[in-house]
């Protein structure tokens, strides 16, 4: 067992266990971030070899030539330094309101796909 310890900046979130009530199976380190959209690993700085292997991300968004260009995060956040990714995001992908998260992912997908990208879950 690899020790870890609560971020100093994440304490006060790592007591609100509400998570587990959505998300039964998460990490027990995995936190949401009350009245926002952001979630967060709360043992980051010290997280085990494993959690620095895994990538977290719901989908893993691939240009025509295979390179990693974005990811999609736990609540629907687009990570990416592509200006297209990002411009087609704004455009198309984040106005999409689906309360269904495998509905949404399928519809992602294939508008990520239409554009030309691979995408992975």
């Amino acid at each position: 067992m690899t020790p870890v310890e609560v971020d100093p900046d994440k304490r006060e979130i790592f007591g609100d266990t509400s998570i587990f009530l959505k998300l039964p199976n998460t990490c027990p380190f995995f936190r949401h971030q009350q009245g926002s959209e952001r979630a967060y690993c709360t043992v980051h700085l010290t997280r085990p070899e494993i959690c620095r292997d895994y990538g977290c991300w719901r989908l893993l968004i691939l240009n025509h030539k295979g390179r990693r260009v974005g990811r999609i995060k736990y609540l629907r956040t687009l990570h990416s330094e592509d200006a297209d990714l990002s411009d087609l995001w704004e455009k198309c992908v984040e106005e999409h309101k689906e309360p269904d998260d495998a509905t949404w992912e399928d519809y992602m997908i294939r508008i990520l796909n239409q554009a030309g990208y691979t995408v992975r879950r």
